[in-house]
């Protein structure tokens, strides 16, 4: 059976590509963070695995504070609603804390630049869980149609995939000798626009996207409610956690993201020391161009065939095909990082890049299916920002591990980043590496996604039955 979107359903096209400008935003920060990181290893030479543990350390601290910061969101009664005064005052406290965290100098002790940046890092990711935990949140509510919430989803990934296609830039400007005389000095400037413009995009949503604003059934905050607040809170947990298909969701999302996470920067280090022998000059350009050329794959050819399979053949389908689509890019790597022709570095991309575009895409989608399915089961008020915290506290959480988890592997494969040629047997191991954790990650998620049973028929069922519970209330 086939459903038209109503017109009260469509999101306006000015209030996706704000919603967009949020996502934007919201991906720059992680994008640049995974250049800008390198500069800790080969210019303020940090073992790699005190750089991991300045990349886990704080992102732990994200993930505990994610779930608390949703309840906080779905719980708040303003004028200006539950989610937008979070998005602006989080943007504002995260572009200004990312810039400072970069003002690192090669002269200073590596304790020092380890504590200080650990400090600054936890101040910035306090930020950004104010801003995109309500984030998510609004994104989740504002359409109740099945299929434009997967275009919704679609413009915002889409946008958001413009900062990968920025952010490798990052490594050529920052150790361009006619722009800096460091990478430290590099870093420092560069940060400064980076979260300028962070700062910038993130209050658009905050400004120019419409809330679907509850008031029915939602409880204002208050400090002499904090223990019943605090029940809400630990209930409102339990009963996301124990949402079989929310947790379908999260468990394939933790695989596929973390798995691509633990091998992120795996695909630098076998350009600049596999196909370019260590020399930085050879490589020049082409670790840029390698981001690049896989966010425009995202952007233009995944995020649009993803959209229209999942129209066809529904959101859990058409994340099995993306995934099973990226394994034939991942084995395609082996043959195709070749040192006699650099060129063919390219060519596993398109295919790669249906891991992660289709992911996010489709699970943004799918989460806001559960949420209609979490408010008939359990009544207002709407927890979005609650489901979408703990989505992102898993994917967080596994991502601090999977960043610990890549710095022990360089280590175990015997990378060394005081010399420039690394030995035959560590580029083999890290090549295979690189090739087999997103594959067995993705087998996982799909044998645990398998039994997810949201379909779109079951979709507007539920919604039936909202609206008829909302009729009869009144």
């Amino acid at each position: 059976m086939a459903y038209e979107t109503a017109p009260e359903d469509v999101v306006p096209l000015v209030q996706k590509i704000t919603f967009g400008a949020g996502h934007l935003a919201n991906q720059l920060f992680p994008a640049a963070l995974g250049v800008f990181m390198i500069v800790l290893v080969l210019s303020l030479k940090m073992d790699p695995l005190l750089a991991g543990l300045l990349s886990a350390l704080p992102r732990i601290l994200d993930a505990v504070i994610d779930p608390v910061m949703g309840f906080i969101s779905d719980h708040t009664r303003s004028r200006w609603g539950r989610r937008k005064p979070y998005i602006f005052v989080g943007s504002i406290i995260s572009g200004i804390t990312f810039m400072a965290m970069w003002q690192l100098y090669p002269e200073n002790s590596v304790t020092y630049n380890f504590f200080y940046f650990l400090a600054l890092s936890m101040f910035f990711y306090i930020g950004y869980t104010i801003f995109a935990a309500p984030l998510i949140g609004l994104g989740y509510e504002m359409s109740a149609d099945y299929n434009e919430r997967t275009r919704l989803m679609a413009v915002s990934q889409w946008m958001g995939q413009i900062a990968w296609m920025l952010a490798p830039w990052a490594w050529v400007l920052i150790y361009n000798p006619a722009l800096y005389s460091s990478g430290p000095e590099g870093a420092r400037a560069l940060s400064i626009w980076v979260g300028a413009t962070c700062l910038i995009l993130g209050v658009m949503p905050a400004l120019f996207c419409k809330e679907n604003i509850q008031l029915e059934g939602e409880s204002r905050l208050a400090w002499k409610d904090i223990a019943a607040n605090t029940r809400k809170f630990l209930s409102g947990i339990r009963q996301t956690a124990t949402c079989k298909p929310f947790m379908k969701l999260c468990g394939a999302t933790f695989l596929i993201f973390n798995g691509f996470q633990t091998i992120a920067q795996f695909s630098f280090f076998i350009i600049l020391f596999y196909l370019f022998n260590g020399d930085k000059s050879a490589a020049g350009n082409w670790p840029a161009w390698f981001g690049t050329i896989s966010a425009l794959a995202t952007a233009f050819l995944v995020i649009p065939v993803i959209t229209l399979i999942a129209q066809r053949v529904g959101k859990k389908n058409a994340f099995i095909i993306s995934t099973l689509l990226s394994f034939g890019g991942y084995i395609l790597k082996w043959w195709c990082f070749n040192p006699a022709n650099p060129w063919l570095m390219f060519l596993p991309l398109p295919l790669v890049s249906f891991s992660i575009g289709g992911l996010f895409t489709l699970m943004m989608s799918m989460t806001a299916d559960v949420c209609d399915l979490d408010e008939l089961l359990h009544g207002s008020p709407r927890r979005e920002a609650t489901f979408g915290a703990v989505y992102w506290w898993m994917v967080k959480l596994g991502t601090a591990c999977a960043i610990l988890l890549s710095g022990a592997i360089l280590k175990w494969v015997g990378f060394d980043q005081n010399i420039t040629v690394q030995s035959v047997e560590t580029i083999t191991n890290l090549r295979i590496a690189d090739i087999c954790i997103p594959i067995i990650t993705g087998i996982l998620a799909i044998i645990v996604i398998w039994n997810y049973d949201i379909t779109e028929q079951k979709s507007y069922e539920i919604r039936e039955k909202l609206n008829a519970r909302r009729n009869a209330e009144g």
